[in-house]
């Protein structure tokens, strides 16, 4: 496989008369090859969307090496300017327009035939509200009318910050099911998002970054293959004596009130045969297995403090269970500022 986009070493400071001076980027590695659809994953303030826009020549980055299909960015990046896609951060749309009108002037001042317009607007479910002007559209039609701006030239990369921000739940399986359409097509999709869950449905490949570096990159089941800890929930008639079953066998058990988690059977023979042999009965053997959001949260150290598991014979920490009070997670769109 060709690479589509590569990133190496880049780098962007900047300067505010509030902040001084704020790493961005630092020293940040990403490589996007064809075909791919790509997740580009961060918290708030990690620097996604500063790379984004420096890749595109938005912003200027103060050192590094960075390419879009074989060009150099954004040094040449006109070259290919033409075969290229993208959104970043929400774009902006005169309100009186008909969401048609706006994408035929785009059209237009792109040299792209007219004739795209109608084929866009299907494609991202805006047929009947084409003629309607944009001042009278949600959030998420906005949304959808700034994905279709992007597909306008028919591109062979599109890079998508956000794409579902303001969609229903039908929106974005529609969102996904479009990008899934567009990669079967050969088109290479770069996605930024802050819907962990749809970026694991969506996606084959993912980079994640934190304070401005790169902490994982690789497809998606790779990654995730890297936090299994081979658990297993077991629900048993006698947790108390499979607890001591299990733990003399080697394994870590942890009793969440009479639910046991094990730890470290790479099968779940071994579970049910140490049981079995004993006379206590599997009712449930679930495997758990890391999703992309605990491993982002864990990667980023944005994850709440974790409660500290309940090992067998152990009394309950302070702070524990569902009283515990919750931290809330505001993972969205970088908004970077260059003084």
């Amino acid at each position: 496989m060709s690479a589509v986009i590569e990133i190496e070493g880049l780098r962007k400071t900047f300067h505010t008369l509030r902040q001084g001076r704020r790493v961005a980027v630092d020293g940040f590695d990403m490589l996007v090859e064809a075909g791919q659809v790509h997740g580009f994953l961060g918290p708030n303030g990690s620097g996604k969307t500063t790379t984004l826009r420096a890749l595109l020549g938005l912003v200027s980055a103060d050192g590094g090496r960075m390419s879009v299909l074989g060009s150099p960015a954004p040094e040449k990046l006109a070259r290919v300017a033409g075969r290229v896609g993208a959104i970043v951060e929400s774009p902006q749309f005169f309100g009186n327009f008909t969401g048609h009108r706006t994408l035929r002037l785009l059209a237009l001042a792109g040299g792209v035939p007219t004739g795209r317009v109608d084929e866009v607007l299907e494609q991202v479910g805006l047929r009947d509200r084409g003629h309607d002007r944009v001042k009278g559209y949600s959030l998420g039609m906005r949304q959808r009318l700034a994905v279709a701006s992007a597909l306008l030239k028919d591109p062979e990369l599109l890079i998508l910050d956000e794409p579902a921000n303001g969609l229903d739940p039908g929106g974005i399986r529609e969102m996904r099911d479009l990008m899934r359409s567009l990669a079967d097509a050969g088109v290479t999709v770069l996605v930024s998002s802050h819907i962990l869950a749809e970026i694991q449905l969506i996606c084959d490949h993912v980079t994640i970054i934190s304070r401005g570096r790169r902490v994982a990159a690789g497809r998606v089941e790779e990654v995730l293959a890297g936090y299994d800890q081979h658990e297993w929930q077991v629900r048993v008639a006698e947790p108390a004596r499979a607890a001591e079953l299990l733990a003399a066998a080697g394994l870590s058990v942890t009793d969440h009130d009479g639910l046991l988690v094990v730890a470290g059977a790479e099968e779940p023979e071994l579970i049910s045969r140490t049981l079995g042999e004993q006379g206590v009965w599997v009712r449930e053997l679930t495997p758990i297995r890391p999703d992309l959001e605990s491993v982002f949260l864990e990667l980023t150290g944005t994850a709440p403090h974790p409660t500290l598991p309940r090992q067998v014979g152990e009394a309950a920490l302070p702070g524990e269970g569902p009283d515990a009070p919750m931290i809330d997670l505001d993972v969205t769109a970088d908004r970077e500022v260059s003084a």
